[in-house]
């Protein structure tokens, strides 16, 4: 937001600037609000620029629509040839140049100022057809005041004053152009609607300073409206919205003259960053920009032709179906279907908060207006703008909640300069009505008064203020304080919406005393080690267990494409839906993570990686699991794994059992596998897994982890799978448990290891994990002492003419930490496996 030094200075405040401007920026920027930039010092701009009157002007002799004109610049200017009269000739193109202006004259040598920060113009004397033109007579928009390149700009007497106006004047002294202006971000300002005004940036920089401010005499609730000149106009007023708009003023105003408005008005709204328009326009702009309560003006007739009426109507409501409004940017929209609207009896004139319509505006044919200042919702007004696209500086107000009391005193204030600038009288019955709620009325503030002591606040702020430099701090900006005894009752003013608890009251104190004045205590601190995170723990060591292994971490987006969720078989209403998403490809959060590993295998393979593991460990969301008491999702910390090889690698036997391997290291603990049960097998995340090709692993006789298995033909064809594909999704928490505090660490026997397979005909419906289990069980009680040793699946075999049994080996690998095993020793140990199979499981022993 631009700050102009010079508009707070206007009304009197010259006090608040006695501190160099860089101490005070830099006391602004510690205290008030953070600087987009360095200050702009805009008189620097104007340096060498002179009032001077023209004494003379003459036709051109080579040149029809030029003249030479004899100017008197006091003398003041050296270097420059001059007549025995002392005056200076300057040539000039601009239709208005007439004898006896007062004008700005740019000596040569000078930058002109719209130039400045893009390509600099530095003036010199040359000839123009013939004739020498020491510098030039400027224009308001060569002077950067407004776009007006239609004359030279004429400095007025009555605008400037007899002293300002006499030839040799430095140009910069007029229109407060001796400026500084400094930009403070808007999101600083975000809980502060009234430091959207110049007044209430002044009054912070009051308070910063330790100095007391005083409001303007007119900045009050109960304003006076003058009576009405005439009853030559009508107006009415129906609100449907009254949640929505709080306060409405509208002030019916004839004999209005619209033209430029005055060069002060044109430039102040220059510095401001704000276009100048017309004189009924730039003063709603001006008192916006003053006070930060955005005002807007209505063409009466135009209303009246609207609706075919002999009275104005305005109505507060939502839009109709299908209803369109033509906006002041050229813009015809369709409103979104809660957004707060201005409509007169038959159609839409205004977006409320947002910007009026383009068929009640204002322009140089008005003669009678309705001059509005409403509050609007600050949370509709926002939805609104973002909806449509439409950011306005009224929309920059509206939407940080300016405060309904302001109304009355700026509709009064703006009143009385339509009429010393426009000439406008009021005519016709005044509306202002209010939906407030009547003790907010009483009191002239939002909020209850707030009792505090200076204990509590110099607990908080480690301070020792007493009650009365609290009182001080606090009524330099206005706040009222009661002091009785210990308790200070303050009441903030009626501008101030931020201000509702005790907490509130300790950041006003320590910002204004100077957050920087606060002592440099260094707080008690307790020597005992922080506590171990087990999670984070836990996702470090299996990020290393799997990386060691050979699988690759990848991080996908936590929000997913619909199209994935149907192609792995999960349905997207049990899915969390973002209602704003980014991209549509970014719309549900995802209920499980191998859909977004298996959407990565393809393009890895396509890459020309032809065999791999991916996995990552996430946060995933579904609708299938417990919410908390608000409805907001359970997330699940997971961690997800996919093997794949490509097609022409024909990779031998099946991708479930790498997937074993990958998980079973990284547990490092026995466990368990058994079927999905049928409620299982409808959760989400087991969509994507074959039923009677996936299980659920668990820790042996403990807690179960999650599911792994290969994939289904249809999720495989949708994502372009390899045949030879295949992983698990396991709960990260349940296996950072087994992990915590674990010796994964166990030294090989230096012994030689011995390797036999054995292999167990078995009826074809036998379960793999069952036996397995069985077999491992006998074969580690047998086993002889100080010995390790694995057992590992080699193949499951099923001859053609034999559908009633098949075949299934395994591969013992062992060894002893003491000394070198026997085949005597090893065979002894399996046929001891071999028989309990047989007596168990009526199993072969091939």
């Amino acid at each position: 937001m631009k700050i102009s030094l010079n508009a707070i200075k206007w009304y009197g405040y010259d006090d608040l600037f006695k501190l160099p401007t860089e101490q005070l920026v830099e006391k602004i920027g510690a205290q008030l609000g953070a600087l987009e930039e360095e200050p702009v010092h805009l008189g620097a701009m104007y340096d060498g620029i002179v009032v001077v009157k023209i004494v003379s002007c003459d036709d051109h002799p080579n040149a029809d629509k030029l003249h030479v004109c004899m100017i008197d610049d006091g003398g003041v200017v050296a270097d420059v040839p001059r007549n025995d009269q002392g005056l200076v000739q300057v040539v000039c193109g601009a239709p208005n140049v007439r004898a006896g202006m007062s004008v700005a004259w740019l000596p040569p040598k000078s930058t002109v100022p719209a130039s400045v920060g893009k390509d600099p113009f530095v003036l010199e004397a040359r000839e123009l057809r013939g004739v020498v033109s020491n510098g030039m007579l400027a224009s308001a928009s060569e002077l950067a005041i407004t776009d007006d390149h239609s004359g030279i700009l004429e400095i007025k007497e009555d605008e400037v004053g007899a002293d300002l106006i006499k030839p040799g004047t430095p140009f910069k002294q007029l229109y407060g152009l001796d400026d500084v202006i400094i930009d403070i971000e808007n999101k600083m300002f975000t809980h502060r609607p009234d430091c959207f005004g110049l007044l209430g940036v002044g009054r912070e920089i009051a308070g910063i300073q330790g100095l007391p401010f005083v409001s303007p005499d007119w900045y009050t609730t109960d304003a006076q409206i003058p009576d009405a000149q005439n009853s030559t106009m009508t107006i009415a007023l129906t609100n449907e919205l009254p949640e929505e708009a709080k306060r409405f003023v509208l002030v019916p105003m004839d004999n209005v003259t619209v033209k430029p408005s005055p060069v002060w008005l044109q430039s102040f709204l220059s510095r401001q960053g704000v276009r100048s328009i017309n004189n009924v326009v730039d003063i709603t702009n001006y008192y916006m920009l003053l006070t930060g309560q955005p005002t807007h003006a209505y063409d009466y007739d135009k209303l009246l032709k609207l609706d075919a009426a002999d009275s104005a109507s305005f109505v507060i409501r939502n839009p109709h179906t299908d209803e369109k409004i033509n906006l002041l940017n050229g813009k015809t929209i369709t409103p979104r279907a809660e957004a707060i609207m201005i409509a007169s009896a038959k159609t839409l004139i205004g977006l409320g908060g947002v910007m009026g319509g383009a068929d009640s505006e204002v322009d140089e044919n008005t003669k009678r207006i309705v001059l509005e200042v409403a509050s609007f919702d600050m949370y509709s007004v926002r939805r609104t703008a973002m909806a449509h696209g439409t950011f306005t500086d009224a929309v920059t107000r509206f939407n940080k909640g300016q405060s309904p009391l302001q109304n009355r005193a700026v509709a009064a204030k703006a009143i009385q300069e339509l009429h010393d600038i426009a000439g406008a009288q009021i005519a016709g019955n005044v509306i202002d009505q209010n939906w407030l709620d009547s003790s907010v009325v009483e009191r002239n503030s939002l909020h209850l008064p707030v009792t505090i002591t200076a204990e509590f606040i110099n607990a908080r702020l480690g301070l020792t203020l007493g009650s009365d430099e609290v009182k001080t701090l606090l009524t330099n900006v206005e706040f009222t304080v009661d002091v009785q005894g210990d308790d200070l009752t303050i009441t903030a003013p009626f501008w101030r919406t931020d201000i509702e608890q005790r907490e509130d009251i300790v950041e006003e104190v320590g910002r204004l005393y100077g957050f920087d004045h606060l002592p440099l205590n260094l707080p008690a601190r307790d020597l005992t080690p922080a506590a171990k995170n087990t999670l984070l723990s836990a996702k470090a060591t299996i990020r290393t267990k799997l990386a060691k292994a050979g699988a690759n971490e990848v991080l996908t987006y936590t929000f997913v494409h619909g199209d994935l969720l149907q192609k792995v078989g999960q349905d997207k209403a049990k899915a969390f839906q973002l209602s704003n998403a980014l991209s549509p490809d970014l719309q549900y959060y995802r209920m499980s993570l191998a859909p977004s590993l298996l959407e990565k295998v393809h393009q890895n393979i396509k890459a020309g990686y032809d065999e791999f593991a991916l996995f990552e460990l996430g946060k995933t969301h579904s609708l299938d699991h417990d919410q908390d008491e608000d409805g907001l999702p359970d997330d699940r910390d997971m961690t997800a794994l996919v093997v794949a090889a490509n097609d022409k690698l024909k990779k031998q036997g099946a991708a479930y059992y790498q997937a074993r391997v990958y998980i079973e290291n990284l547990a490092g603990v026995e466990l368990s596998y058994r079927s999905l049960t049928d409620a299982e097998l409808a959760l989400s995340e087991a969509q994507p897994f074959v039923a009677n090709r996936c299980a659920i692993v668990s820790v042996k006789g403990g807690p179960d982890l999650g599911i792994i298995g290969e994939f289904k033909q249809s999720v495989a064809k949708a994502l372009k799978l390899p045949s030879y594909c295949a992983g698990f999704e396991v709960d990260t928490v349940a296996l950072g448990k087994i992990l915590h505090d674990k010796n994964d660490y166990q030294a090989l026997p230096r012994f030689p290891k011995t390797v036999q397979d054995i292999t167990l005909k078995v009826a074809s419906d036998q379960s793999f994990q069952e036996l397995d289990a069985f077999l491992w069980k006998h074969l580690w009680n047998a086993r002889p002492d100080q010995s390790w040793m694995t057992l590992t699946p080699i193949s499951i075999y099923q001859k053609d003419d034999d559908t009633a049994h098949k075949q299934i080996t395994l591969r013992l690998t062992i060894a002893n930490y003491q000394r070198t095993l026997t085949d005597k020793e090893v065979n002894a140990l399996l046929d001891t496996a071999a028989n309990a199979a047989r007596d168990s499981f009526n199993a072969e022993r091939v």
